[in-house]
């Protein structure tokens, strides 16, 4: 048996890339899971804590904040001090934060162990990424791996509230964090013996100026968003949170812009392909984390049903993404990414808004094809902006490359939990959740509904003539030796011969 440490890439047969696939998609599974099962249980845990639904928001956003806010800061350490030990201090972060929330004796400090688990999580995908990607030198074969971690990552979201509520209902609400801490460490000793070192020839340096910048500016939106309920929505408070928002980030622009190595690639943003698909990941996870929990407080505060009955119910949720992420790598390589992008916006948008008019009295079944439906969109929407996201990029930074991808769509899960449930609270005012959710759930469902509308206009505005010569500018700068980043290790040739290859 070879050591992790002391194995080339280039001496590493085919059962063991696949192996060291399936380390990394389960890790990614683990701390993909922990972005939704949190959903399902919010209503015991408002319950057993005390917590008020501004609260419940933040046990959500404060793992997703820091996620997003570290993801690119962790891509970059692995290229520079080594993708696997990054990926196994991860691993130990996570599961130590994972065992704390499982004990946390109150609501604060279960906050606190969400953003102790979050450090963990933001080495988690990045770091994956950056190892699946040079652990299979193959085009076609990195095509494949791609693929099936573009997969794992919606199915993942998709299994959270099932597997959290047969959890809740059987082991309650700890669980839900201590059924990580077995996976962690089985992940850990997996890590150790099979997955060799990596990092890359030319690493990134630090930036820690716009480190601290994307922290400030996304803290700084999240907290305005969430607490102007309670603050006032025209609040000197929530005024100086905006301010701060908008300061940080036009600061961080300024500041990216004059660097030689940055934090955030501004370049790549030229490329409207890129941008409009960093745009469309965040409305689609906020689409679906706001999804998520509305059809919680829904089905478990409103129709009254246990944890384990609600999670079931959910189960399309899954079903819809496993089987669509598939088809849809299969449609982007046939026919393009607009195909998919518009069918997925729109099955998004009608599922949401079927859902305005659901009660207590709602059959089942129409309910049932509210989230086939929008489950389905999302299986169809996440591998056609994966594809777009990491093409053209260059492979001796793929840490810092699938940060950026991953982070839009933290960003996303973020701001749309952020949104919507700030724009429940609004509407509840002091009504109990119970009593006030049917009259106050129409705003929500909207705010879904649009992030699904501007998903299929970014899907017909991504694939135009225009957008693709932007796009291909963009990489012939590189070619041309214009941007530090060599062009000989780019991720893929183009957009579409990435897209040909996921099949």
């Amino acid at each position: 048996m070879l050591n992790g440490g002391h194995a080339t890439m280039t001496e590493l047969p085919h059962s063991r890339r696949m192996l060291i696939l399936v380390i990394c998609c389960a890790a990614v599974l683990m701390s993909g899971m922990d972005n939704t099962i949190v959903n399902i249980a919010l209503p015991v845990i408002h319950k057993d804590l005390h917590a008020s639904l501004s609260e419940l928001q933040w046990v959500v956003d404060a793992y997703t904040l820091v996620l997003a806010s570290l993801l690119m800061l962790s891509g970059s350490l692995g290229d520079r001090l080594g993708r696997r030990v990054i990926f196994l201090i991860g691993l130990i972060v996570f599961t130590t934060g994972s065992a704390l929330c499982g004990l946390a004796p109150g609501l604060g400090w279960l906050i606190a162990f969400r953003c102790v688990q979050a450090l963990g999580g933001s080495m988690l995908n990045p770091v994956a990424m950056a190892i699946i990607t040079n652990v299979f030198t193959d085009s076609r074969e990195r095509a494949f791996a791609i693929g099936v971690w573009g997969g794992i990552v919606g199915i993942s979201i998709g299994l959270g509230p099932v597997i959290g509520g047969v959890l809740l209902q059987f082991a309650g609400w700890r669980s839900i964090f201590w059924v990580n801490v077995p996976i962690g460490i089985a992940a850990i000793v997996l890590l150790m013996l099979f997955v060799p070192e990596s990092r890359a020839s030319v690493p990134r340096r630090p930036d820690p100026v716009g480190q601290v910048l994307v922290i400030l500016g996304l803290a700084a939106l999240t907290s305005a968003i969430i607490e102007a309920p309670n603050r006032g929505w025209i609040s000197a408070a929530t005024a100086v949170a905006f301010g701060i928002t908008a300061v940080a980030f036009g600061a961080l622009g300024a500041w990216e812009s004059h660097r030689n190595q940055p934090l955030i690639e501004l370049r790549f943003f030229r490329s409207i392909p890129f941008s409009g698909a960093t745009l469309m990941a965040v409305c689609a996870f906020g689409n679906y984390s706001g999804f998520l929990f509305l059809n919680t407080l829904y089905l478990q505060q409103v129709r009254g049903y246990s944890p384990l009955t609600a999670g079931l119910l959910t189960i399309p949720l899954a079903v819809g993404s496993l089987i669509f992420s598939p088809l849809s790598g299969r449609i982007v390589g046939a026919r393009g990414p607009r195909i998919p992008l518009v069918s997925a916006g729109l099955v998004m948008t009608l599922g949401a808004l079927m859902m305005i008019p659901a009660d207590p009295g709602t059959p089942i079944p129409y309910i049932i094809v509210c989230y086939l439906l929008f489950s389905i969109g999302f299986g169809l929407v996440n591998t056609p902006i994966t594809n777009t996201a990491v093409s053209g990029m260059p492979r001796s930074q793929a840490g810092i490359a699938s940060g950026i991808a991953t982070t839009s769509r933290q960003v996303g899960t973020t701001l749309g939990v952020a949104a919507v449930g700030s724009a429940l609270s609004t509407e509840l005012g002091h009504q109990a959740i119970r009593v006030g959710f049917r009259s106050a759930e129409v705003i929500p469902w909207w705010i879904v509904a649009c992030c699904g509308i501007f998903i299929v206009v970014g899907g017909f505005t991504t694939s135009t003539w225009w957008a693709k010569r932007s796009a291909t500018r963009v990489l012939s700068e590189e070619a041309a030796g214009k941007n530090p980043a060599p062009s000989v290790e780019r991720l893929a040739d183009t957009p579409e011969v990435t897209a040909k290859l996921i099949q």
